[in-house]
């Protein structure tokens, strides 16, 4: 299937005509539904420790708010433009490399090694740019996770907090993730040299390796 596990990279990839559209919402509807699935797993196996560490009252603001934990909420000096414009230009560079990654006529990274690849730069791009909002990058990470927290005991709080932060993390990555996968086939994969030469090129390189 590719394993996506990313709204914003099946939209990309249907964009660039990777993907079928008629697939784009079983996709959708399966990664949201794995991610609500693993909430409930992670809520599930630390129950104990969330009734210790809140007295047994879930709450999504505060000194012992939790339900961060599952979804993203901005910090309390970022604003919705601020928060929108860092998840577009996080999902953004993640789908550009991606696409390098995947890219066979680029230096791509040896095969069977792409999902470590993409899991280094998940850390990297979560680690450089997290500090605002937590760095969502995926529409089904976030609202799989919120969904859960609303039905599990946190209640309708987790859509209005944050100055109804929810829908940000939604909306941005996807236009995120296909600006930057239409960056790179405009500015690095159109411009590739054609088929045939690579081939040769590749071809003589054996060569040499062979005589070596």
């Amino acid at each position: 299937s590719g394993g996506h596990i990313n709204p914003a990279v099946s939209l990309a990839m249907c964009v660039t005509g990777r993907l079928k559209w008629t697939k784009l919402p079983i996709y959708i509807l399966a990664q949201l539904l794995g991610a609500f699935v693993g909430a409930a797993a992670v809520f599930g196996i630390y129950y104990n420790a969330f009734m210790e560490y809140s007295d047994g009252k879930l709450e999504v603001t505060g000194p012992n708010a939790t339900a961060q934990i599952f979804a993203t909420y901005p910090a309390p000096y970022l604003s919705l433009v601020n928060g929108f414009a860092d998840q577009v230009m996080s999902t953004a560079v993640l789908l550009l490399a991606i696409f390098a990654i995947f890219d066979t006529k680029n230096n791509s990274v040896p095969k069977g090694l792409e999902p470590i690849a993409v899991g280094l730069l998940i850390i990297v791009l979560t680690c450089s740019l997290g500090m605002n909002s937590g760095c969502a990058m995926n529409p089904a990470r976030d609202l799989g996770p919120r969904l859960f927290t609303a039905v599990a005991g946190w209640g309708m709080e987790v859509f209005t907090a944050g100055n109804n932060w929810w829908w940000v993390p939604i909306v941005a990555p996807l236009l995120g993730g296909v600006l930057g996968a239409m960056i790179y086939v405009i500015f690095i994969e159109i411009h590739h040299s054609d088929p045939q030469s690579g081939a040769e090129n590749e071809a003589h390189a054996k060569y040499e390796l062979t005589n070596m």
